[in-house]
């Protein structure tokens, strides 16, 4: 199956590259965008900026600068009908399932004709998809952040107590109402992270994805090659 854009601008000649690639042996064949010719800069920042954050909060590495526009061969396109998740951030899917798998790159020319449908809010809210379905890194926020002030609030009480013992205080309560508040804040961050922590968890079972998928059967009495052994 080749996934492609209908309005063309992912060239239909790179085909017969993909093909020969799968006919290489890789069972993913995605064209990975050498050149984005018309789009602005901006736009190529904020992708690069993406694909960084994928990349160290993602539980699956992404291909950068890769779209849509690639083979899959039958094996592959069972396995991503078996992800039956309502919030389908496809490209993450495609990188998921883990079959072998290879670029081609290619130049992308700019758009022939009409306008883009993908504004940038629409773009904002497809990263936000990719990053919320692949990573509980956000939850997991909450408990660093909590402990960062949870120790600040430490620190910042001993020298108020240290600089009121010292050279006094002109005004009464405040060193203690300050840290108190600071402690209290960082303690229900902590909290929030630990319920955080359970409900990734809760988030990750409910996707229902295979524990693994078979990437070939060898049928009994046939004798396996040493190198599949190793």
């Amino acid at each position: 199956m080749i996934v492609i854009d209908a309005d063309l601008q992912d060239p239909p000649e790179v085909i017969p590259r993909l093909v020969a690639a799968w006919r290489a042996g890789h069972d993913m064949v995605y064209a990975q965008r050498r050149l984005r010719e018309g789009d602005s800069w901006l736009k190529k920042a904020t992708a690069a900026a993406f694909y960084r954050v994928m990349h160290n909060l993602g539980e699956v590495p992404l291909p950068p600068n890769v779209g849509d526009f690639r083979l899959m061969s039958r094996r592959v396109v069972d396995a991503v009908q078996q992800l039956r998740e309502h919030h389908r951030f496809m490209k993450g899917l495609f990188a998921w399932v883990g079959f072998p798998s290879t670029a081609v790159a290619y130049d992308r020319e700019p758009r022939g004709a009409g306008r883009t449908k993908w504004s940038f809010w629409k773009l904002w809210n497809l990263a936000i998809e990719g990053i919320t379905g692949f990573s509980v890194g956000p939850l997991k926020l909450a408990t660093y952040l909590g402990l960062a002030v949870a120790l600040f609030a430490v620190v910042f009480g001993a020298q108020l107590i240290l600089r009121t013992l010292v050279f006094g205080n002109p005004v009464a309560g405040y060193p203690s109402l300050m840290a108190v508040i600071l402690f209290l804040g960082g303690t229900q961050l902590i909290t929030l992270g630990i319920i955080g922590e359970y409900l990734g968890r809760v988030f990750n079972e409910t996707k229902h994805r295979p524990l693994y998928l078979v990437e070939r059967y060898t049928p009994s009495g046939v004798r396996v090659p040493a190198e599949l052994v190793s």
